[in-house]
């Protein structure tokens, strides 16, 4: 990951483009997330979001 916000905000906002191209061989939807955690280390909004959803599948794992 690289060490400068901006290019981790590149980074992240390449990830989610190549993702919404998920239907070609070599970039995938996997690529979505991957983005979203790279800008939840500079983007507080997504970083709640992200947060929450650890928190919602670490209940829904204890759970069973």
């Amino acid at each position: 990951m690289p060490r400068s916000r901006a290019g981790r905000m590149a980074v992240g906002g390449v990830l989610i483009v190549g993702g919404t191209l998920g239907f070609l061989p070599v970039l995938g939807f996997w690529m979505v997330p991957l983005g979203l955690i790279v800008l939840s280390h500079d983007l507080p909004s997504v970083r709640r979001k992200r947060r929450r959803l650890a928190v919602w599948w670490e209940r829904r794992r204890q759970e069973r």
